[in-house]
């Protein structure tokens, strides 16, 4: 079984200057949002929706990024390989509230430590999705 999802690094700009969204996932791990293809939907509805529906935010995709595929059991159809695109999106409006039904907490941080915190409490293969959006974004990170 193949499982199509979408997401994106959802950035601001603000008196703040750049700023990166992460969101803490219901296992305690920091990470995108993100979620499943519906029916009818472009990868892009699905990024914009999703990003939506886990923060608040309605946000304007500026260009793709990348996608990252893994392999996880599902509890109905086994063994699912899930290909996941990203994209880097601007956060239009909106209020930032975390869909407490999927994740634990939304939030935003200058683009050093938002790269701290996917290094220290992120999945792996988002590492690339993240340093990608940054330096797309150009934003100043010591990757290192």
């Amino acid at each position: 079984m193949r499982e199509i999802s979408a997401g994106g690094v959802v950035y601001r700009q603000g008196e703040q200057g750049l700023e990166i969204q992460l969101i803490k996932d219901r296992f305690g791990k920091v990470s995108l949002a993100k979620g499943k293809m519906e029916p009818g939907e472009t990868i892009e509805e699905t990024a914009l929706r999703e990003i939506q529906e886990e923060t608040g935010l309605i946000g304007r995709i500026i260009q793709p990024i990348d996608q990252i595929s893994y392999t996880y059991k599902h509890p109905v159809h086994g063994e699912t390989e899930k290909i996941v695109h990203y994209y880097v999106v601007e956060a239009l409006e909106g209020d930032l509230q975390a869909q407490v039904e999927e994740i634990n907490g939304v939030f935003w941080f200058k683009p050093q430590e938002a790269w701290a915190q996917q290094k220290q409490h992120g999945y792996d293969n988002n590492d690339r999705i993240l340093r990608s959006a940054l330096e797309i974004l150009k934003a100043e990170v010591d990757f290192a």
